[in-house]
């Protein structure tokens, strides 16, 4: 794996431009209660999907920031105006492949069938050519060798799908924390969702969970720590289900997976509003395309 420097992602030679982004998802397709609500279930469940991302659209108007939309093809098949929403506000929109099925549950027949049918749905939904993929929970990993390939294969220009940390649910600590090629001979990307590193310790900075729970100062100087200390440009991303505090709670999940799913939801929005002034943002093809063509 060749790691690929981002350290000339700058504006004016004065910051680094990090790159946003939102994984598109109901509330309830999330990792924390798939064994807790069916597949077979979720067509009658109330959807907030079209709701929570237009309320991201507009705080992204407001602030100014444009961003990649990693979506699920379920969601672009039964939703395409918001797809076209997105695209129209000049937002990127790429693949979450379709119903959120971790890759490392699935035989590369199946991770196949997968890409190819969300590509499908978000094309048909969008009209515009989808060039990355975002594994649901980052779950590319040391038990996938055979997902990054199948990806270059299929065309993809970039893949942001590793997360180089330790994490009960997903994690590939072995893995570079910063963009890489994963496939000898092949132009594909991988940009790593961002992490810390203290020593030999190494904390996830890259958005989710870790940002919305814990106080927003912690957030500021990690993230800051990464483009001044490491000089990189950082991989961030969010939910919209995130900015959306009165959304159904989800009866008999497991204790840590509501802690988790509900805490700080109102405070989020606020959280994202003040991340977009201090930092530079941009949409993470802006950031993959020029690696993948050698443009370092």
């Amino acid at each position: 794996m060749r790691e690929a420097s981002l350290g000339q992602n700058r504006i004016a030679e004065r910051y680094i431009v990090n790159g946003l982004s939102v994984d598109v998802e109901e509330y309830f397709q999330v990792g924390a209660f798939e064994n807790t609500i069916d597949k077979g279930e979720w067509d009658g469940i109330a959807s907030r999907v079209e709701l929570n991302t237009g309320a991201v659209l507009d705080l992204f108007a407001r602030c100014g920031v444009k961003a990649t939309f990693f979506t699920l093809g379920w969601v672009a098949h039964r939703y395409p105006a918001l797809i076209r929403r997105i695209i129209a506000e000049g937002h990127e929109i790429a693949s979450h492949g379709w119903d959120h099925t971790r890759v490392f549950t699935m035989t590369p027949q199946q991770f196949g069938e997968d890409i190819d049918r969300a590509r499908n749905a978000l094309e048909d939904a969008g009209g515009v050519a989808i060039k990355g993929y975002r594994a649901p929970s980052f779950s590319i990993d040391q038990r996938t060798p055979w997902a990054h390939p199948m990806l270059a294969e299929r065309g993809y220009a970039y893949s942001s799908s590793v997360a180089p940390i330790a994490h009960d649910h997903y994690g590939w600590r072995a893995a570079p924390r910063f963009a890489f090629h994963p496939v000898e001979g092949s132009s594909l990307i991988e940009l790593p969702v961002t992490t810390v590193q203290l020593g030999e310790r190494r904390f996830g900075a890259g958005g989710g969970g870790f940002f919305r729970i814990l106080p927003y100062a912690l957030s500021r100087w990690a993230l800051r720590r990464v483009n001044q200390t490491d000089g990189q440009a950082a991989i961030f991303y969010f939910h919209p289900w995130e900015v959306d505090p009165d959304q159904p709670r989800v009866a008999g999940a497991p204790l840590k997976s509501q802690v988790r799913h509900y805490t700080q939801l109102g405070a989020m929005a606020g959280k994202l509003t003040r991340l977009t002034q201090d930092f530079s943002w941009c949409r993470i093809d802006e950031i993959a395309l020029p690696l993948a063509a050698g443009r370092l």
